[in-house]
């Protein structure tokens, strides 16, 4: 039986990576390359972003406010990371986010169970709504329920992962007396990313931590707030994550060595560092990228 990886002890700020798809052109020896360097140079974790699809934007009605388009390659998460499970010892997995309400929420349970068991523990779901209505109808699911639908697969996944048979009729899902074979060693963390309140809310009643994306002093303003939210509603704040997106400020790694001591004093517990935007065009020039920050910010 594989040896599920132990947790870091409480307190330890754990620093990665954002590995940068868009601008490897899909390189699948890329995947490796940056999973291995990465681990190599002591960074704790690899978050992934995630999309099915990536549409014209041009002459949509509505128009799509999100970033990527047609020329935008995006590997799936949990399939990079099942390979990379297979080439590394100790980095940690996380999406950031797995556009969920648009994916069937079984097969989610299926599949984030399997990176989880076959990784020894290393994975965490982190999980948004998403912006692309043209992905939403391409994979059947209604773009207009996305938030509603959300909610009710956070609590289906987590019965799926911890009960030997589920039975559940909800507005979206339908599971008839069925399990989910082998489930993970322990209930997969679901963390839930976006802005606003309205995610904020959500992620304070169901989720196990929060993924901020950029925005310096307003994101340590805005996981202050979360966290007074999260002990109003008796959960404790201790035990709920908060994962900082570092995107490229102009003052390069000075600058992020400063965002990262101030997510720290905020009692953060996790710092992501994106390194696309910064004009890398190889694997190569986002390891070297990497080395200069585990420099700096005095990686084990």
């Amino acid at each position: 039986m594989m040896e599920t990886l132990k947790q870091p002890p409480p307190g330890t700020l754990q620093i990665g990576v954002v590995y940068p798809q868009t601008e490897l052109r899909g390189d699948p020896g890329a995947v490796r390359r940056i999973g291995q360097g990465a681990e190599e140079l002591g960074f704790d974790h690899i978050l992934a972003y995630d999309h099915v699809l990536g549409a014209v934007h041009a002459g949509r009605v509505p128009p799509l406010s999100g970033p990527y388009t047609e020329h935008d390659p995006f590997h799936d998460p949990f399939v990079m990371f099942a390979y990379l499970a297979g080439i590394t010892k100790r980095i940690r997995f996380a999406t950031g986010v797995l556009v969920l309400p648009q994916r069937q929420t079984a097969l989610v349970a299926r599949q984030a169970a399997d990176v989880d068991l076959l990784s020894g523990g290393r994975l965490r779901l982190g999980v948004g709504v998403g912006w692309n209505h043209v992905e939403y109808e391409a994979l059947g699911q209604d773009f207009r329920t996305r938030g509603a639908r959300q909610e009710e697969q956070i609590g289906l996944l987590r019965r799926l992962f911890t009960e030997p048979v589920v039975d559940f009729a909800g507005r979206f899902d339908r599971v008839d007396r069925a399990a989910l074979v082998p489930r993970p060693a322990r209930p997969v963390p679901i963390w839930l990313g976006g802005s606003g309140e309205a995610s904020f809310e959500r992620a304070a009643r169901l989720a196990d931590g929060f993924i901020f994306f950029g925005g310096g002093i307003r994101a340590v303003d805005a996981w202050k707030r979360l966290r007074d939210r999260v002990s109003s509603l008796g959960r404790q704040a201790e035990d709920f994550g908060a994962d900082y997106v570092a995107l490229p400020q102009g003052g390069g790694v000075g600058d992020l060595t400063a965002e990262v001591d101030a997510w720290r004093e905020a009692g953060g517990t996790h710092v992501s560092v994106v390194t696309m935007g910064l004009g890398l065009d190889s694997a190569d020039a986002h390891l070297d990228y990497f080395t200069s920050v585990a420099g700096a910010l005095s990686l084990p």
